[in-house]
């Protein structure tokens, strides 16, 4: 049960956007002998329980490593179970009333034509809403800076700013995390948000995604509160 503290809980402006590096579905699944696909299941309705406490706590945009672009690699059941879990996802968007703006960052042209119709549908229908929920769908932390600066070299540019690639990145509609969060006890970020990650924090849990719950996510954001951000400065006081 989740004590008072937690369930009233809201976060101040120090932290607008979290990222989450969802990992340990399979092996969730592993430790109870079920199918990684069971896994994968349990880890949809652990996102949707993040989604919904993150409302709660006041964080306005969050993002997902859904699946990356060397995620094609396993094997095709399994590859073929995640399209339908995403596609089932989309299918129960259209019932929902939730305020969330989603936006799949990545490279949408290599999936068949059907879903990806679904997920541009998706994007428009939700475009006005506040709160932001970016799913990075076959996405790769370096191919989106190579997807920007060929962008900007189309478009004539022969000397490219900081700016440049930060205006034309897949996430140019929201700020860059301020907390980036990784399940099951893995310590790398696995080619997830290299532009924007550049001062976020990191937190690392053992915890694996499927089990990861309100106030596993408290828990996180009191670690997070519990640092000093200088931004390569220092904070008053330190000079």
């Amino acid at each position: 049960m989740l004590s008072k503290k937690i369930k009233n809980f809201k976060v101040d402006d120090r932290i607008k956007h979290i990222a989450f590096i969802m990992d340990g579905n399979g092996r969730w699944a592993k430790k109870r002998a079920l199918s990684r696909n069971l896994g994968h299941k349990q880890g949809a309705k652990a996102l949707e329980n993040i989604i919904v406490s993150c409302k709660d706590f006041g964080i306005k945009a969050i993002t997902v490593y859904a699946f990356s672009t060397e995620n094609w690699s396993r094997p095709k059941k399994e590859v073929d179970a995640l399209m339908k879990l995403l596609d089932s996802y989309i299918e129960q968007s259209k019932t929902r009333d939730d305020n969330i703006r989603y936006v799949f960052i990545g490279d949408k042209s290599v999936v068949d034509e059907a879903l990806r119709n679904k997920m541009v549908e998706l994007e428009e229908r939700t475009k006005n809403n506040d709160n932001i929920f970016n799913i990075a769908f076959n996405y790769g932390g370096r191919a989106e800076i190579v997807h920007a600066c060929n962008k900007l070299l189309k478009e004539g540019k022969d000397e490219i700013t900081e700016e440049d690639i930060s205006d034309n990145i897949y996430t140019n509609h929201c700020p860059d995390p301020d907390l980036i969060i990784r399940t099951a006890n893995e310590h790398r970020i696995s080619n997830f948000l290299l532009w924007q990650c550049a001062y976020s924090e990191f937190y690392f849990t053992k915890v694996l995604w499927p089990d990861f719950d309100k106030k596993e996510l408290y828990k996180a954001i009191m670690n997070f509160y519990g640092r000093k951000r200088r931004f390569g400065g220092l904070i008053k006081g330190e000079e």
